[in-house]
């Protein structure tokens, strides 16, 4: 399995931001945008309270494990393989909705906060990408709990050169 990448997240988030901010154009040209949901920042930040949970779960899982403590509850792989899964998954769906919100909160900001309701999408929209950056973070660490040590005899296997 691949590990995640800042570079692809933050592709992912500024393609994102800028097909938000274009279609925004657009769709307000049209008639009115569509609201940034107030639960939007809420879920993300229960995604992300739910991945560091699990993460830290796992970690002192492992090191019960590794301490040798009688009667410690083992990882089972094939949890924690869904648990990474489950991570990048979040990582690459919060990147993709940070951006689309960025993109939409930047428009709001650039066509002006006149009305009420707009200030309200902005701050909604900016604690999306808050939210967003935590499931991100979270992503990596529980990415960073369950990696597994590099394998030392690498050097070994290697066939000598002549």
């Amino acid at each position: 399995m691949r590990q995640l990448h800042v570079g692809m997240l933050a592709g992912i988030f500024v393609v994102a931001g800028v097909l938000s901010w274009a279609g925004s154009r657009l769709w307000n040209s049209v008639g009115t945008l569509p609201s940034v949901p107030v639960a939007a920042p809420v879920v993300l930040a229960l995604i992300a309270t739910i991945l560091t949970a699990t993460a830290l779960s796992i970690r002192s899982r492992l090191a019960a494990q590794r301490g040798r403590v009688p009667h410690a509850k083992g990882v089972d792989p094939l949890m924690a393989a869904r648990a990474v899964v489950l991570g990048q998954a979040s990582a690459l769906v919060s990147a993709l909705v940070a951006g689309a919100y960025g993109g939409l909160g930047l428009f709001l900001i650039l066509d002006g906060l006149d009305y009420g309701t707009r200030r309200s999408q902005v701050v909604y929209a900016a604690l999306s990408v808050v939210a967003a950056a935590l499931v991100v973070g979270a992503a990596f660490f529980l990415e960073r709990v369950l990696k597994l040590p590099d394998d030392e005899d690498e050097d070994d296997r290697t066939p000598p050169r002549r």
